[in-house]
């Protein structure tokens, strides 16, 4: 329990160099990704995702803005610490790197072909 409480209070600190904003951008467009490209881009870009997560154990635009991942920290920790809104990074790691991407890639192929919205630009 001692540890879990460690993970909400050790604050983050990342660099705001190039690969950040490309972060914010990648991160950006994962969101709204369902609604501006077709599924048969955003699904593979998910699973890209998440097989960096399994290969890797990170995600390495981490630390290309030295975003480290030590104390469960996660690009989305950082951000919302940023927001002043302090969450449990080790449930937020969990649900980012096993359950988020793969929610995404439902919510794209239900918009796409079961709603049968057209993606905004691809």
């Amino acid at each position: 329990m001692k540890e879990e409480r460690v993970s909400i209070a050790t604050e983050s600190h990342s660099s705001h160099n190039l690969v950040f904003w490309f972060h914010v951008l990648v991160t950006t467009l994962a969101w709204i990704g369902p609604f501006l490209f077709s599924w048969y881009l955003m699904v593979p870009a998910y699973l890209l995702v998440l097989l960096q997560f399994l290969i890797f154990g990170r995600c390495l635009l981490n630390a290309k803005h030295d975003l480290k991942d030590d104390n469960d920290t996660t690009f989305y920790s950082y951000l919302f610490e940023k927001l002043g809104i302090h969450v449990n990074k080790r449930v937020l790691k969990l649900w980012v790197r096993r359950y988020f991407y793969v929610i995404l890639s439902v919510i794209t192929l239900i918009w796409q072909l079961v709603l049968g919205f057209e993606p905004l630009l691809f």
